[in-house]
């Protein structure tokens, strides 16, 4: 009986041995952190606040959310202050965010006296390049100027002869917008296109935003009468977006892509599309919604967007690289291949990386477009 006894008891320690074992290399297998995310209000940046949601509702209490004030450029000791208070907490590793509007690179500093250790994802940065490459350790921005050959070169792939590229001079006064008409222009003459420049007011002008509306909505028709309906339409300003995509649509025209190019940037309006409120972060079913108001009006393959509205993109790809990071995923702070790999996954859609001049860690994005 005693040896029996003896029996199980050696077998029951190895078996409690064997299991602290498993929990130990469990444990290790799974690190302590969270991520910081800091957006806009939803009267702000809806897109990047839906985009925090999203991943606080994927992640749940690994995710620790917070706001910059609407009025950034006068409370920018507000943004500071909201910043330190997600630092204050020891496991929070990491903090993205988008945009970066003024006042980031001081918080930033001013973390950094706390927590030297702390990752920075910044997106969308509005303040100097240089200064603002110097604070993140990973900085997202649109390719602006990358974007004039790309558009040119989208339309022609969906059929266009004619580009029509609508702005108005205090744009043109802006060097960026300047140039990016620039290498549009001179990419589509080189496919073979025509280039047509086609001033509109200036919706800041006497006429306000519905005289700049009412303009696009009167000369859309007028181009494709004379240009026909292989004309693609751009244009720089975002009040212009509603009536363009509207009249390109009914007009049976190209609509290659918005200034700032997302789903969410007039589409739904333009094409009737009612968004619930339980559906207002979900991206694939305003996609799904607006592929089918395309295909409903005989326009497949003419209308055209990027897949994820570019701050939802810095958001969830920063929320992405930082746990590969934390992670022990990552080649060091600055992984190029890793991150392209993370805005790939999520925008299901090939994107384009270039370092901005002098810097590794400051990186322009380009997204292929998804057509409808």
């Amino acid at each position: 009986m005693l040896k029996r006894f003896l029996v199980l008891l050696v077998a029951l320690i190895m078996i409690l041995s064997l299991a602290a074992c498993g929990n130990k290399q469990g444990t290790a297998a799974v690190p302590k952190y969270k991520i910081g995310i800091m957006s806009g209000t939803v009267s702000q940046g809806e897109e990047e606040f839906r985009a925090a949601e999203n991943m606080k509702a994927k992640y749940g209490d690994m995710i620790v959310t917070s706001t910059y004030p609407d009025r950034f450029m006068q409370e920018q000791e507000t943004t500071i202050t909201n910043m330190m208070a997600m630092a204050s907490d020891p496991d929070v590793k990491a903090i993205v965010m988008t945009q970066a509007v003024p006042g980031a690179a001081a918080a930033v500093d001013r973390v950094r006296e706390i927590r030297p250790d702390m990752l920075f994802i910044l997106g969308s940065p509005q303040e100097d390049q240089d200064v603002i490459a110097s604070k993140g350790d990973i900085v997202l921005n649109t390719d602006d100027l990358g974007r004039g050959e790309q558009i040119a070169e989208h339309a022609y792939n969906m059929g266009a002869k004619t580009l029509v590229h609508y702005t108005f001079p205090r744009h043109m006064s802006i060097e960026f917008l300047a140039v990016r008409r620039d290498r549009m222009k001179a990419k589509a003459e080189e496919l073979g296109m025509k280039f047509v420049q086609e001033d509109a007011p200036d919706p800041t002008g006497d006429a306000g935003v519905p005289g700049t509306q009412q303009f696009i909505i009167e000369d859309v028709p007028r181009k494709i009468a004379e240009y026909g309906k292989d004309t693609a339409f751009f244009a720089t300003n975002c009040a212009m977006m509603e009536p363009l995509i509207r009249q390109s649509v009914e007009g049976g025209a190209i609509f290659p892509v918005q200034c700032c190019p997302s789903p969410y940037h007039a589409m739904p309006a333009a094409l009737g599309i009612a968004v619930p409120d339980e559906k207002a972060g979900d991206l694939s079913y305003i996609i799904d919604e607006i592929g089918k108001k395309v295909e409903e009006a005989g326009m497949k393959g003419r209308v055209a967007t990027w897949p994820v509205p570019v701050n939802m993109m810095f958001i969830e790809g920063g929320v992405e690289y930082a746990r590969a990071y934390l992670e022990g995923k990552t080649n060091g702070k600055v992984d190029k291949e890793k991150l392209v790999e993370v805005l790939e996954k999520i925008a299901g859609a090939s994107v384009q990386l270039t370092e901005y001049e002098g810097h590794n860690n400051y990186f322009l994005y380009l997204s292929d477009h998804i057509i409808f």
